[in-house]
C-alpha cells in the first residue's frame, strides 16, 4: 500500500468514525443530581461495557525528590512557601529507587510511579530520572513519572528512555484554578500535556476534590478532562489530604457520597479511561471504597505511602480485594 493510499484510507476511517461526545458542565451537573442508585447503575453499565468489572490495576507511587518546590499549590505539603514540617531532600539514588520498585512488584503492583517536587526538571535533573525509567522498565513494570512542567524536547527523552505514562494533574476547574495556584496557570499544565501526547507517552491526568470548590466546579473539572482529545488514559481522583501549614489545611471535608458521585461521573464521561482512587481514600473506609469500585473505579495507588501522605497498607488492600472478589490486573 502506498503512503498516499494509506493516508486516504486513514482519513476515510476518521471521517466514518462517530463524533466523540463533548460534555457540557450542565450535563455533568445533571449526572450529580441523579438519585444515587440510578447514577451508580448507569456508571456500572458503562464500566462493564469497557472493562472487566472485577479487575483493578495497582500502581505504587514513590517520591524520588521530596520538598522544596517553588510553586504555591495551596494543598501541597512540598511547597517551600509553607511551613509543613517537611524537609527538602535530595534526589534518591538509583539503587534505592530500584529496591522500592522490586518491593512494589513483589506486592502486586503493575505500574511504578516516580514523583519529584519540581516546577519542572532541569536537564541535569532529568538525566538521572531517565536512568531510573530505563532500569525500572527492565524489571517488567510499567513506568510513570510526575516531574512538573516539561520543556521542549524533554518528553521525547522520556519516551526514548521507555516511559509509559506521564502524570500531570490539572487539579481543579479552570474558573477555580487561580484560587488554588498562582505561580503557574492551567494553560501551563495543558501545554505540558500536549508535549507528552506529541511524544507518544500515555497521559495520566486528574484532579482533587475537597479544595472548597462548588459542585459546579467539580463538574467543570470533569468536563475539562473528558473533553481532552483524547481523554487521559488514567484519571486519578484525589480526595484532599489536609496538611497543617498549607492554606487548605482546615478545609471542610467532602461528603463521602459526593466523592462516589465524582467517581461515577468520571466513569460515565470517560468510558475507556482507568479511573483511579488516589490520595485520601483511607479517610473513607472500606464501605465507601467498595461503592467507588461499584461506581467504576478500576485503579488504585497501592502501598503504605504516597508522595508525603499515608495510604492504606497493602495488607488492608489485599483483605478488601478478597472480601469484594476483586483481582489485580
Amino acid at each position: 500500500m502506498t503512503a498516499t493510499v494509506a493516508h486516504a484510507e486513514t482519513a476515510q476511517n476518521q471521517a466514518a468514525a462517530p463524533a466523540r461526545k463533548r460534555w457540557s458542565v450542565a450535563e455533568i451537573e445533571a449526572l450529580f443530581a441523579l438519585p444515587f442508585n440510578d447514577l451508580l447503575f448507569r456508571a456500572q453499565q458503562v464500566h462493564r461495557e469497557n472493562f472487566d468489572p472485577n479487575g483493578v490495576q495497582r500502581s505504587t507511587l514513590l517520591s524520588i525528590k521530596t520538598g522544596g518546590c517553588s510553586e504555591d499549590c495551596g494543598y501541597c505539603s512540598q511547597s517551600s512557601r509553607y511551613d509543613t514540617g517537611l524537609e527538602k531532600e535530595a534526589l534518591l539514588p538509583l539503587n534505592e529507587v530500584l529496591e522500592n520498585a522490586r518491593a512494589a512488584k513483589a506486592k502486586g503492583a503493575s505500574r511504578f510511579c516516580m514523583g519529584a517536587a519540581w516546577r519542572g526538571p532541569k536537564e541535569k535533573d532529568l538525566a538521572p530520572v531517565l536512568d531510573m525509567v530505563r532500569e525500572v522498565k527492565k524489571l517488567g513494570l510499567e513506568t510513570c513519572v510526575t516531574l512538573g512542567m516539561l520543556k521542549e524536547g524533554q518528553a521525547g527523552q522520556l519516551k526514548e528512555a521507555g516511559l509509559d505514562y506521564y502524570n500531570h494533574n490539572i487539579d481543579t476547574s479552570p474558573e477555580f484554578y487561580g484560587q488554588i495556584i498562582t505561580t503557574h496557570t492551567l494553560q501551563d499544565r495543558l501545554d505540558t500535556l500536549d508535549k507528552v501526547r506529541d511524544a507518544g507517552i500515555n497521559v495520566c491526568c486528574g484532579g482533587i476534590v475537597g479544595l472548597g470548590e462548588t459542585k459546579k466546579s467539580r463538574a467543570a473539572l470533569l468536563a475539562e478532562l473528558a473533553n481532552m482529545n483524547p481523554p487521559p488514559d488514567s484519571v486519578p481522583i484525589n480526595n484532599l489530604v489536609q496538611v497543617e501549614g498549607t492554606p487548605l489545611g482546615k478545609t471542610e471535608a467532602i461528603d463521602p457520597f459526593d466523592f462516589v458521585r465524582m467517581i461515577a461521573a468520571a466513569r460515565i464521561t470517560m468510558p475507556a479511561s482507568y479511573v483511579r482512587l488516589s490520595a485520601g481514600r483511607q479517610e473513607f473506609g472500606d464501605g465507601i471504597q467498595a461503592l467507588c469500585f461499584l461506581a467504576g473505579a478500576n485503579s488504585i495507588f497501592y502501598g503504605e505511602r504516597l508522595l508525603t501522605t499515608d495510604n492504606p497498607d497493602s495488607d488492608a488492600d489485599d483483605a478488601l480485594f478478597a472480601r469484594l472478589g476483586l483481582k489485580s490486573i
